[in-house]
């Protein structure tokens, strides 16, 4: 197995989780505490959510972590302009590679997703930059394509693929598969996005580490949108039980670190989303005659 290293994204993806909202000090302060435990990489944010989220990721920025600090992106040119005023180098950039959400979404085709691919690449890609790509919904995509996808990722230049389990329908199996499958046909890392909706995030991701992934992404408290994101302190327990590996310093401060994060958090609807750049998705299904989020959400749509 490769070596394995943390994704956070409790201030990006944990943030999505309904009625909560960090203010600049307290991402800041999640970050660091965050940086102190060893975390690799933290995604502070999306500068293109406006003028208060910009200054959110460039105070986590400037915070002096040694923790890589990464702006999230839509494959939208404006996004990644908005990363970079904000001093950003590590950027992650999502493209929806399922035709669920290509159509329902985006209204757009697979050939229409290769040629943006290309074309937010040629603007994010330079010297100094590490831009990982984020393969949106890649549980549901057709397995084919998802690898074409993944192989053009790489030669227009990413260092990473991140496989999202969007709307959280794998099992550790699958998990295990899907990312044994792209691991053996790409030279770049592949990231693990999972999410809990039949409860089995954390087994997925750990599952993921047995295919090959060696970036695994959490969240404090497994926070995120609908049923939350895998959790760190349970990813990180898992690591050490079952695959001998440390991944994180200080046990002690992760727990106060959870205790924080939870009473900032406003108890919400399980199933209820706060989040408008997902939205599309479910309110042009449901215009389309489909019933329920639910069929959405489990890939039965």
């Amino acid at each position: 197995m490769p070596q394995v290293f943390l994704v956070d994204t409790t201030l990006r993806d944990g943030e999505q989780t309904p009625g909560l909202v960090f203010s600049t000090e307290e991402k800041v302060a999640v970050a660091s505490a965050l940086d102190r435990l060893g975390v690799e990489l933290i995604e502070a944010g999306i500068p293109a959510m406006g003028v208060d989220e910009q200054k959110a990721v460039r105070a986590v920025l400037g915070a002096g972590l040694r923790a890589r600090v990464l702006a999230w992106n839509r494959a939208h040119p404006s996004d990644i302009e908005a990363s970079l005023a904000c001093g950003a180098t590590c950027l992650q950039i999502s493209f929806p590679v399922s035709d669920i959400h290509l159509q329902h979404k985006l209204g757009r085709t697979r050939s229409w997703l290769l040629a943006r691919l290309e074309e937010v690449m040629a603007l994010a890609v330079a010297p100094g930059r590490e831009v990982a790509v984020g393969a949106e919904d890649a549980s549901r995509a057709d397995p084919a394509f998802l690898r074409l996808f993944a192989k053009k990722a790489e030669e227009a230049g990413a260092c990473r693929l991140r496989y999202c389990d969007t709307v959280g329908v794998l099992d550790p199996f699958r998990s295990r598969d899907a990312v044994s499958d792209l691991t053996h046909k790409l030279n770049i890392p592949l990231e693990f996005h999972a999410h809990n909706d039949f409860g089995m995030a954390t087994a997925n991701t750990l599952a993921a580490v047995k295919g090959g992934a060696a970036y695994l992404d959490v969240t404090v408290n497994g926070l995120g949108e609908r049923a939350g994101n895998a959790s760190l302190s349970a990813v990180a327990r898992g690591l050490r039980q079952f695959y001998g590996m440390e991944v994180v310093r200080e046990e002690t401060e992760l727990a106060m670190l959870e205790g924080w994060v939870n009473s900032v958090r406003k108890r919400a609807a399980f199933f209820s989303r706060d989040y408008g750049l997902t939205l599309g998705a479910f309110n042009r299904a449901l215009r389309n005659g489909e019933q329920t989020r639910y069929r959405l959400a489990t890939g039965t749509l």
